[in-house]
């Protein structure tokens, strides 16, 4: 399964197989933050000279080549058993016809086939790994290598086969810059309450500040956090937008005075903050999970341990050079930087 790449390690080119979860295309329409992130590395790889073979459900919209699982992505039956497992039966049944260097997994059943293959296998964790997360991925030991998103993340299961952090990142020249910005704080992310949309509309009326929504809100508990949480915060100083992508959505990244979020959760990595940074966004945010690892307070954003201090924060918000935040997403998270610090770790562990 998966043979060994002949010729590519000697002349600096690498065969990657890129296993994808199957629940959106690549990269996604809409919402799909792990998606985004395959074809934007995918795309970066390529660009580095290597040979990237996408393993993932529906069409391909990147520039490597593609096996696909299911004809149609699964998004309906997100999380299901069944379609993870089916996904990874038809990526094992590839990489038996495949020659690679190494399989880099985003999918949760991609540990299962570390231990049948003959070449490195690295998974890059997307969620939390408290409890059963992290001990299913210690049940691997050293069959199966892992790359964190932030120092955040790797510290909730210290003891796993960590072989590297890597941030993610975003193509920057695809986001809008401007300077010039409008008095409004954006709220961007999904409808539940650990995103803490509902603070997110505190803060920006107890400031004196309009704020725009717009968040995916399709799944019954989104619906019912909406329904009971946001609806009734709503008014003129309030507009809800619902789920944004595209062109709608890098303008309003460029045109906010801010993003405000306000997590209530130990997020490994929040995509979000850094497509902000790209579009000289200044990020006011709660110190939780990584957003002391990609905000630089005073900088780049603000970091407040309280809404309350927030509030203070969005009004000060004004201090922050929108430059130096598209500076700091050009230097720390371009996908160009992305794509490199991967390829280090692959050939880290193609060397062991």
């Amino acid at each position: 399964m998966a043979k060994n790449s002949k010729n590519s390690r000697n002349s600096g080119r690498l065969k990657v197989a890129m296993i994808a979860p199957p629940w959106f295309e690549i990269p996604p329409s809409g919402y799909g933050g792990i998606e985004a992130m395959c074809a934007v590395l995918t795309d970066g790889l390529v660009n580095l000279g290597h040979e990237v073979t996408v393993i993932s459900a529906g069409a391909n919209g990147t520039r490597g080549q593609h096996v696909q699982t299911y004809a149609t992505p699964q998004w309906e039956r997100i999380g299901g058993l069944q379609e993870e497992l089916f996904h990874m039966a038809a990526a094992a049944r590839a990489l038996d016809r495949m020659e690679v260097d190494i399989v880099h997994n985003h999918s949760l059943g991609g540990s299962l086939l570390a231990r049948g293959l003959s070449v490195p296998t690295v998974s890059t964790l997307h969620g939390p790994l408290t409890d059963e997360p992290g001990d299913y991925y210690r049940l691997f030991e050293k069959s199966a290598s892992y790359i964190a998103l932030s120092d955040s993340q790797r510290s909730g299961a210290d003891d796993i086969n960590w072989c590297a952090t890597v941030p993610n990142g975003v193509q920057v020249a695809d986001y809008t810059y401007r300077a010039q910005k409008e008095e409004w704080a954006l709220f961007l992310g999904r409808c539940t309450p650990d995103k803490g949309m509902h603070l997110a509309i505190d803060i920006a009326r107890a400031a004196g500040m309009k704020i725009r929504l717009a968040a995916k809100c399709n799944e019954p508990p989104e619906k019912e956090y909406f329904r009971t949480e946001i609806a009734p915060r709503l008014d003129a100083d309030v507009e809800w937008l619902g789920e944004v992508h595209g062109h709608a959505k890098t303008e309003l990244l460029s045109r906010a005075k801010c993003l405000l979020f306000p997590i209530l959760w130990e997020e490994p990595f929040g995509l979000v903050m850094i497509e902000a940074l790209a579009s000289g966004t200044p990020v006011l945010a709660l110190r939780r999970g990584s957003v002391p690892e990609v905000v630089e307070h005073g900088v780049t954003g603000i970091i407040c341990d309280t809404a309350e201090q927030l509030t203070y924060a969005l009004k000060e918000v004004s201090d922050i050079d929108p430059r130096k935040c598209r500076q700091a997403a050009v230097r720390r998270f371009d996908a160009s930087v992305m794509a490199t610090r991967y390829e280090a770790a692959y050939r880290d562990l193609i060397a062991r």
